[in-house]
């Protein structure tokens, strides 16, 4: 248990300097960059996959209802953001959300799934505000908007089969080891 608590606060400490700098604002236009965007950077990338693994490791109806509350609430907060509502501590939102979800995922820790689906809404906002701001006022946007949040549901997916991935590889990983009983 020590050793995962390590590992995530390290993994942390080397990714915060380039979730700093995730949002500098970019030229946003269209429906490939809107879709290609959550593909490149990391603190996106994290956080959208580390969705999808916890919803995995939760199981059951957090399959569906953790990603689809994040997609949600983050297109809520994106029109917020368009609409030029300021919300504060955005790019330490961001962060936190890579840290937490990364701690959260690699910690196993079971939550039940309302309590679940709120943490990665809350998250979800400042995800959602930030690409609001950086949305052209154009019809581009519009498209910008529908291909992030096709990447992010995509990330959310990509992030379940991971987990179910990692599962059978430990299962097929545990079986070849065990010793057979002596009858």
């Amino acid at each position: 248990m020590r050793t995962r608590v390590i590992s995530a606060l390290a993994f942390a400490a080397a990714i915060i300097p380039t979730a700093a700098l995730a949002h500098p604002g970019h030229d946003a236009h269209g429906l490939l960059h809107g879709f290609t965007h959550p593909f490149g950077g990391f603190d996106h990338l994290i956080a959208m996959v580390a969705v999808g693994l916890y919803a995995f490791q939760l199981g059951g109806r957090a399959l569906w209802l953790v990603p689809a509350t994040f997609v949600a609430v983050m297109a809520v907060a994106g029109a917020l953001g368009i609409a030029g509502v300021p919300l504060p501590g955005v790019e330490i939102g961001i962060a936190a959300s890579v840290i937490v979800l990364g701690a959260i995922v690699t910690l196993r820790i079971k939550m039940p799934v309302a309590i679940a689906a709120a943490l990665v809404g809350v998250f979800a906002v400042f995800h959602g505000h930030a690409h609001g701001t950086e949305m052209p006022l154009d019809a581009a946007g519009a498209l910008y908007a529908a291909g992030f949040v096709t990447a992010t549901a995509l990330l959310h997916v990509a992030g379940v089969g991971l987990g179910k991935l990692i599962a059978s590889t430990r299962a097929t990983w545990s079986a070849s080891r065990r010793v057979p009983s002596k009858i």
